[in-house]
């Protein structure tokens, strides 16, 4: 295994015109999380020294975005290929002597487990000066070729507007990522030339600047899907799409049941327990956590919530961030909550709106409360206790506390804090008027007659 410190360079400098978008490519999220996320998550887990991402066009937005993460910036102005590219973290790489690994931003599905194989490789006995990740596609377009021996040693690597047509045929493609010791690649860099079809300057090419100089290089191979790019909206949808495949059968692997997997959308960070039942059109925003047991109906929406063991939710439940479902806890249909806890078996079935609010154990909400928790400028909060019973289309106005036990009336506006085991009303006193509707009706029959 590789123990060498290594650096991750991530080229992010394209204009990604073909994504159609004021939002920069390599920001556009999988999962709900943006690409550039992935990769940087991915070289979090093999504990990178030191990370630089290399920006050119919209560069204002990758730099907020990776600056809150310690990431460096090199700024590739204007874009003249690859190797340039690659030779504008130079001075941000300035002194580290370790391995660099170079990464694409708009290329986010790369395994952390592939990455260390790179870097294994780049350390092995042989020593190649580099290692290239190649693939084999269904089509290989127009990528780049690579020729190579029985041992992954590279004969040659060309791009594909420079390929004869007997190398076009061969179906080894260049990813375009590549690991190289740090001491190798800024003298390689250097003597990159422009002369090809596209007048750039490749980073391949220095593997065979290596070669010219007796000094060989390695390729492995990943799976296609692993290194996808994303330069479209259609790419973007077709690498999201690969994504929720994989995440879906894990969640079934670990041991949750989902009736309908391809209607199920998984957010990047969503924890699924055991023995979870997810039924049809569920989807998980960033911040889902899913005890054991669960049950899930269909067309709910669980984003930044924690749903703790045996809770049942749905259909057409909406839990919003902050929001803390106890064990056995119930959010029935069209129930909305919102940073709010209910506690272990308390019940919200039906057309609800619960928000800064603590619902103690076994509590029963009835449909069509609210809990009232803005005026406008501020959030407060409501409290209802163990065991209470609120009627159906009840508005709780807060800042107000229900007690353990207490019951409120059906219909009720309460605005004042109801004691442990009282019955409190808030609504209009009934009244009746016998005959009245029958003399209304004869009334207005008349009139309307009156005006034919």
């Amino acid at each position: 295994m590789q123990t060498r410190p290594f650096a991750a360079l991530i080229l992010a400098a394209g204009k990604g015109t073909r994504m159609k978008s004021d939002l920069h490519k390599v920001l556009h999220p999988i999962a709900g999380l943006p690409m550039l996320g992935h990769l940087l998550a991915s070289v979090d887990a093999l504990g990178a020294e030191r990370r630089v991402v290399v920006t050119g066009a919209g560069r204002e937005q990758v730099e907020a975005y990776v600056a809150p993460r310690g990431v460096a910036v090199a700024t590739q102005e204007p874009q003249l290929g690859t190797a340039h590219a690659v030779q504008q973290g130079e001075t941000a790489l300035e002194g580290f002597d370790g391995d660099v690994l170079i990464l694409y931003g708009d290329v986010p599905l790369v395994r952390p487990e592939t990455m260390q194989a790179m870097l294994d490789r780049l350390n092995a006995p042989d020593a190649p000066v580099a290692v290239v990740l190649g693939f084999r596609p269904a089509d290989a377009l127009a990528y780049g070729r690579i020729l190579s021996r029985a041992d992954g040693t590279i004969e040659k690597m060309v791009e594909y507007k420079d390929a004869t047509p007997e190398e076009r045929a061969i179906d080894l493609c260049n990813s375009g990522l590549m690991a190289v010791r740090a001491a190798d690649l800024w003298p390689l860099l250097a003597k990159v030339g422009n002369d090809n079809a596209a007048g750039e300057y490749y980073l391949p090419d220095i593997v065979m600047i290596a070669r010219e100089a007796g000094r060989a290089s390695a390729v492995i191979e990943a799976a296609p899907w692993e290194v996808a790019g994303v330069n479209s909206r259609a790419e973007l949808a077709g690498v999201e799409a690969e994504w929720q495949g994989r995440r879906r059968l894990a969640a079934m692997t670990d041991g949750a049941t989902l009736i309908a997997p391809d209607t199920v959308w998984f957010a990047y960070d969503t924890k699924i327990g055991r023995d979870v039942i997810v039924e049809p059109n569920i989807f998980f925003g960033p911040g889902a956590t899913i005890g054991d047991n669960v049950t899930i109906h269909a067309f709910s929406h669980i984003e930044g919530a924690t749903v703790e063991n045996g809770a049942e939710l749905g259909p057409y439940a909406r839990l919003r961030p902050g929001a803390e479902i106890g064990p056995k806890a119930k959010v029935g249909n069209f129930v909305e909550i919102k940073k709010a806890k209910l506690g272990p078996g308390a019940k919200a079935n039906h057309l609800s709106y619960i928000g800064d609010a603590d619902v103690g154990a076994k509590a029963n909400i009835g449909a069509g409360t609210i809990t009232c928790n803005y005026d406008g400028f501020l959030k407060y909060k409501t409290t209802i206790g163990e065991g209470a019973f609120i009627g159906s289309n009840s508005a709780l106005v807060a800042p107000v506390t229900i007690g353990d036990g207490a019951i409120v009336g059906a219909g009720s506006v309460v605005t004042c804090n109801v004691n442990s085991d009282a019955l409190a009303i808030a609504r209009g006193k009934q009244e009746e008027r016998n005959g009245w509707a029958a003399t209304f009706r004869d009334k207005m029959a008349a009139k309307k007659a009156e005006k034919r």
